[in-house]
């Protein structure tokens, strides 16, 4: 009767004892592995260091596996099969319902959404904003030399060329400059903000010491008049401005974007850069023929950069508009130095106030925002059909910067229901209609700096550091109020250059300037502009020395009496200040 004890290997390994002496075992594996790993690869000290980390990961390594044992052995037992197989049906199904609900709910927001600001004019498909097609024996941008601004990279139809396949010899006529590279001379650049003239003679300086080391600008070999100088330096591009002026004189413009795109973050802009270069030359040129007596020479340039900002008006791109503002910047230069110095002629004051009149940088700004909502719902739909393996891909190339989108935003994007996505798409649109398009009243010509404020505080609070906003809002959200402050510092320009032609009108007419802005309408302007930050007229003050100060209230919407504001560089701030006209004291 007497039976020896079983050997402890001998003995059942099921029960709590079974489940310890596995754990015991798994626990002192782990251990031993993890420590001899740890050793390995340690310096200084290894065993105060190790033995504690070894022993936590080896104790969580080993609880794992015996849950995992206890596990398979109740799943060896048919009884709790058959409860698996249900609880996991259960789960599958409550799985479906979850994905079904969030589906519906997340499409009948969006679509109920759509449907009632559509029924009050809204549109936030792609289609609603891109500019209808031209005829292309009438098209500016289809013309031979402005093709070259873009020709290299797009073919006519806006299909971007492979890179083995660009022509190596293309040569891009329209791309020029008035530097040998990147940098300019400096102290020679105007700014009729801080009432600075163009100084030719650091140009005329720049292009002689340049001879020494390149003949790509022409120097006579005695130093003429700085404007001569640098007139003849520019004259190299005479054959292009003359071609394209002639290319100008066609009714319509609308370069060959590939809006078609099935991604619209991937349109190529090229022409872009090449028109603000072309523009930089046209006002140093302009400049210059003013200082040479050629004021009518002047104007045709003038006009000129204004049709080229005119090219891109229809485009609705974000950033084609804020090249067009840049554009008109360097285009009020010169009108401003023409206008300090008494050079521009009643007839000729006429044609500038009615080709500026033109512009309406505050429409250009509405559909910019709009494109800005539809190019945002475009990428997210984009995305949404996109294979799992190239949106991972494609995602994180979009994003550029794992912190905008977590590792959390990439698992709920590929795996969870696509009704969040229409989620995305609805918050978006949103976001875009109670802050982003009241900042500008296009009907009114008015900016509400307040307006473009509450924008900026909604959107930290909704992408902000609490993260509470989804990826996409992180992702594609832009700070667009920013944009539309130039959009108001750049329509406030043009005003203030009307009104100031209409100042110039009447001094021509009676030897003064008047006191008040209100004898100007309408015999010099059929319509004062307001300040389109307020709605009220522009403010208006003569000077003891026969000049005047005129000014807008600027972005901080206070009157500060016509001060410029500047940063600590002296670089101007149009945040501060007044948005100012005013010529140097004589």
């Amino acid at each position: 009767m007497n039976e020896e004890p079983k050997s402890i290997w001998k003995k059942s390994w099921k029960g709590p004892r079974g489940f310890l002496l596995w754990f015991i075992l798994l626990t002192v594996a782990a251990f031993v592995l993890i420590l001899c790993i740890g050793l390995a690869s340690a310096e200084r000290n290894p065993m105060m260091q190790l033995v504690p980390f070894s022993l936590i990961y080896a104790i969580g390594f080993a609880l794992v596996g015996v849950l995992l044992i206890a596990f398979i052995h109740w799943l060896c037992c048919w009884r709790n099969f058959r409860r698996f197989l249900f609880g996991l049906a259960c789960l599958a199904t409550l799985i479906a319902l979850f994905y079904a609900e969030e589906d519906w709910r997340g499409w009948h927001a969006w679509n109920q959404f759509k449907h009632e600001w559509e029924a009050k004019g809204e549109r936030f498909d792609l289609a609603s904003v891109v500019p209808p097609p031209v005829p292309d024996e009438q098209n500016f941008a289809l013309t031979p030399i402005v093709f070259t601004s873009y020709g290299f990279i797009l073919t006519r139809d806006g299909k971007q060329i492979p890179y083995a396949q660009r022509d190596t010899n293309f040569i891009e006529r329209i791309k020029m400059s008035i530097t040998h590279d990147s940098s300019t001379p400096t102290n020679c650049a105007g700014d009729r903000v801080r009432g600075k003239f163009t100084n030719l003679a650091g140009w005329q300086s720049y292009y002689r010491d340049l001879a020494a080391k390149t003949n790509e600008f022409a120097v006579p070999a005695q130093p003429q008049s700085p404007a001569a100088d640098v007139l003849l330096a520019l004259s190299k591009y005479d054959p292009v401005i003359e071609e394209l002026r002639q290319a100008s004189q066609l009714p319509y413009s609308r370069f060959p974007l590939n809006y078609d795109t099935e991604c619209p973050a991937t349109i190529l802009l090229p022409h872009l850069a090449a028109l603000k270069k072309c523009s930089q030359v046209l006002q140093l040129r302009s400049i210059a023929e003013l200082q040479n007596g050629q004021s009518e020479k002047s104007l045709d340039d003038v006009k000129l950069m204004l049709r080229l900002v005119d090219s891109i008006r229809t485009e609705p791109i974000l950033i084609s508009h804020l090249v067009r503002v840049a554009m008109v910047n360097l285009a009020l230069q010169p009108v401003w130095e023409g206008l300090a110095q008494h050079q521009w002629s009643d007839t000729q004051l006429i044609e500038l106030e009615n080709e500026l009149a033109k512009i309406d940088f505050l429409a250009s700004s509405e559909l910019s925002l709009r494109a800005e909502r539809a190019f945002d719902i475009g990428i997210i739909e984009w995305l949404r059909h996109l294979p799992l393996s190239q949106k991972i891909h494609d995602l994180s190339d979009l994003s550029g910067n794992d912190d905008v989108v977590r590792a959390r935003d990439k698992i709920a994007f590929y795996l969870g229901p696509s009704g969040w996505i229409d989620q995305s798409e609805l918050r978006i649109s949103r976001f875009f209609i109670q802050y982003y398009l009241p900042m500008v009243n296009v009907d009114l010509q008015t900016v509400s700096p307040t307006s473009a404020q509450k924008a900026d505080e909604a959107l930290r609070v909704e992408i902000g550091p609490s993260g509470r906003g989804d990826f996409f809002e992180r992702l594609l959200l832009p700070a667009l109020s920013n944009a539309v402050k130039k959009f108001a510092f750049g329509q406030n320009a043009v005003n203030l250059t009307r009104t100031a032609c209409a100042l110039e009108r009447c001094r021509l007419a009676h030897g003064e300037y008047p006191e008040s802005l209100a004898v100007l309408s309408p015999q010099f302007i059929v319509k004062l502009p307001h300040d389109i930050i307020n709605g009220q007229p522009l403010h208006y003050r003569s000077t003891s020395d026969g000049q005047f100060v005129l000014y807008s209230v600027g972005w901080n919407e206070t009157d500060d009496g016509g001060e410029v504001g500047l940063h600590k560089s002296g670089v101007v701030d149009i945040q501060k200040g007044d948005w100012v006209w005013r010529y140097p004291a004589k």
